[in-house]
């Protein structure tokens, strides 16, 4: 369901990444195929490099990067380093091993190179040379940040939460029970045994010392599970203190609150203070400008809402003083991602979702806020740094390639791409026309749909459809690249792609936003009926599929249940809630359908009972009768396996066409390389036998 994307995005680059346990001594590189009939593929899909985590050099030169490569044979992506030069020439790889190496920075000026590899930290040569472990830490490293003298770090690792049943009972060697006494016994995809903590340690370059808990051995969260990491910790420019995210509850209360605060912690002292006291919201991500004299970080304002609009809140630390400096002189009213201090402390760069594409924006310190790149360039933009004095670096995505690193002109925000990790391979698949259309409503408003059409596209022919439920259920379809629902491949297989920002996405507006809570099989329904037949009026248009996962999932079977759902021909549903009140007492964070269903199944409250009784997919079962495809992965703690099991189940009894297809080793999301192939041949199998 709805998170950040670019955690989301780092948590897939994890998760694809190997364990470093019983990894192979196989070496993974780049993929050099030849493209079938031009056909993309998911096997020529899961080829592709994924570039990621660019790092300017100290004086601006060079450029260090990573790219996962994925072996289909071996079931994994192994992450290798480059560097290139500020403009894109030059570039070489630098590291060539079995194992990831990933949380690349530049240490000694540029002299040298720190990362991580197999769970610990390394030093190396800008060429790769003179490779060298610098910490043993037990039970490994996850992620590390160094202070800004270097002299100093900041590293994640695990901590035990809950003895085992072996711990508790040694007389029982072979006890495998787990007890707990309190809830969030499981998160996402685990059950809450360990939980990461922050350390500080010495570190000299050639050794990184023992490590202080930062929470000294407090049972909080830091970072922030499942999708928070070290961008939640920064150190101040002196290196005496460092701003954290943290939400320091446990138990009824955490699974209950979004409360996350930002602290300041004296590192010598090891003491700390909660600068963000009083905001009940979340509050998250702290940087530091590079004068020291101020902290920015993201803000939601509202507790127990994780779809609140994202403020940027600047605190000017001698005053105590707070201001959202993103609405001082007009209300910027859409969420604010990766924020980036300029050298001089007078501007913050950062990105947001804004109508159609994710932009790069600066605001100074009165308020005034600029749009970097031009509304008309169909990509969107992440996570900036600065590059010298006139540009940034950053990642930019479409649905058309994946990631490649891109600088960018703070004078009149053109860019300049710098890799072209995946050239070899795109150009090889004929391009597919993409368009923006605005499709009115039911209720009178403009809704921006994303239409993809097939490579070669005649429009004097018929096509198959597909139209894709958003999951979320507030989230963007903006022009990022995903390896699990890829619209640049369905279009390549022969379909038509539909994607509606229906009421819900967060690109357009707080309101738009929110009035998708409290009102799931409502208007955000409707919007997709309305994208549907403005779509199916065109002659080229044929069969068409619904098709989604998450609250898409959700969409799919209550579309099914009503004669609206007539429309399409067939349906596929991946990790849907098929019974909300089943689902609230399965899932694990309980703030978010105590917003959105307003309450749990037992209030009283009109409106919740109006939500429970008349917007669950299972009380409409009785009227479905199209065919459908459901999975689900069965380690999905979020929305769990068995709604799936439970809407499948009622599929066969109504003698609905219908297939399960479940993952044992699989979240929320289908993410290792070969049951991600066997997903989507299901997916397309499906297509193909009630669409074509």
């Amino acid at each position: 369901m709805k998170k950040h994307l670019l955690l989301i995005a780092v948590m897939i680059m994890a998760a694809s990444c190997s364990s470093q346990k019983g990894v192979s001594e196989k070496v993974i590189g780049r993929a050099d195929i030849k493209v079938a009939d031009g056909l993309m593929t998911p096997e020529v899909l899961h080829q592709l490099g994924k570039v990621s985590d660019p790092q300017v050099s100290p004086d601006g030169t060079k450029i260090l990067y990573g790219v996962g490569f994925t072996s289909i044979e071996e079931n994994r992506t192994n992450r290798e380093l480059f560097v290139m030069n500020a403009d894109g020439s030059g570039n070489r790889q630098i590291t060539g091993t079995a194992k990831s190496e990933s949380n690349a920075r530049w240490i000694e000026e540029g002299r040298k190179i720190a990362f991580l590899y197999g769970g610990q930290i390394w030093v190396m040569d800008p060429n790769g040379k003179d490779r060298k472990k610098v910490s043993d830490v037990k039970g490994g490293i996850m992620e590390f940040t160094l202070s800004p003298d270097q002299k100093q770090l900041i590293y994640t690792s695990m901590v035990k939460k809950v003895k085992s049943g072996t711990e508790e009972n040694p007389d029982l060697p072979e006890c495998t029970g787990m007890v707990y006494d309190s809830l969030m016994c499981r998160h996402w995809d685990h059950f809450v045994n360990s939980i990461p903590h922050s350390f500080v340690a010495s570190f000299d370059g050639s050794k990184v010392g023992e490590g202080k808990d930062i929470l000294d051995g407090a049972p909080f969260e830091l970072p922030i599970e499942p999708f928070s990491g070290i961008e939640q910790l920064c150190w101040s420019p002196d290196g005496r203190s460092i701003a954290y995210s943290c939400k320091k509850m446990q138990g009824k209360e955490y699974t209950l609150s979004t409360n996350t605060d930002i602290y300041l912690y004296d590192v010598a002292k090891g003491s700390c203070k909660n600068l963000s006291e009083g905001m009940p919201g979340y509050d998250t991500q702290p940087v530091f400008s590079p004068d020291g004299k101020k902290v920015a970080w993201l803000s939601m304002a509202r507790g127990g809402y994780e779809a609140d609009r994202v403020r940027l809140f600047v605190m000017d630390l001698a005053s105590g003083e707070r201001t959202e400096i993103t609405s001082v002189k007009k209300l910027f009213d859409r969420n604010v991602e990766s924020p980036a201090w300029s050298a001089d402390s007078r501007l913050i760069y950062f990105c947001a979702v804004y109508d159609e594409t994710k932009a790069l924006f600066s605001v100074d310190m009165e308020g005034n806020v600029k749009r970097i790149t031009p509304k008309d360039v169909w990509y969107d933009f992440e996570a900036p740094s600065l590059l010298g004095d006139s540009a940034l670096v950053c990642v930019n995505t479409s649905m058309m390639r994946p990631a490649e690193i891109v600088s960018v002109s703070l004078a009149d925000g053109s860019w300049k791409q710098l890799t072209y990790e995946n050239k070899h391979i795109l150009d090889q698949i004929p391009e597919s026309r993409m368009e923006a259309r605005y499709i009115p409503t039911t209720d009178g408003k403009k809704m921006m749909t994303w239409v993809i059409y097939p490579p070669k596209f005649d429009s004097t022919k018929v096509y198959p459809a597909i139209e894709i439920l958003l999951g979320g259920p507030q989230g963007a379809i903006s022009q990022d690249w995903s390896y699990r629902w890829n619209y640049k491949m369905m279009a390549s297989q022969g379909y038509i792609v539909i994607l509606p920002n229906r009421r819900g996405t967060t690109g357009f507006g707080q309101e738009w936003c929110e009035q998708i809570s409290g009102d799931y099989g409502g208007q955000n329904i409707r919007d997709y009926f309305s994208a549907a037949d403005a779509l199916k009026a065109e002659p080229y248009v044929g069969k068409m599929a619904a098709v989604g996962a998450s609250y898409g999932g959700y969409s799919v079977y209550y579309v099914a249940g009503h004669n609206e759902g007539r429309r399409y021909a067939a349906f596929i549903a991946h990790a849907g809630i098929f019974d909300e009140t089943s689902e609230y007492y399965e899932t694990d964070e309980m703030w978010f359908p105590n917003w959105d269903n307003g309450g749990a199944p037992w209030d009283g409250n009109p409106e919740t009972k109006r939500h429970y009784n008349t917007f669950s997919p299972d009380k409409y079962v009785k009227n479905w009768n199209t065919p459908i495809l459901i999975s689900a992965g069965m380690e999905d703690y979020r929305i769990p396996y068995t709604q799936a099991v439970a809407a499948f189940n009622c599929a066969q009894l109504m003698g609905v066409p219908s297939k399960l297809m479940l993952f044992p080793d699989e979240n929320h999301w289908i993410l290792k390389p070969q049951n991600s192939i066997q997903w989507n041949r299901e997916f397309f199998a499906w297509l193909k036998k009630y669409l074509e």
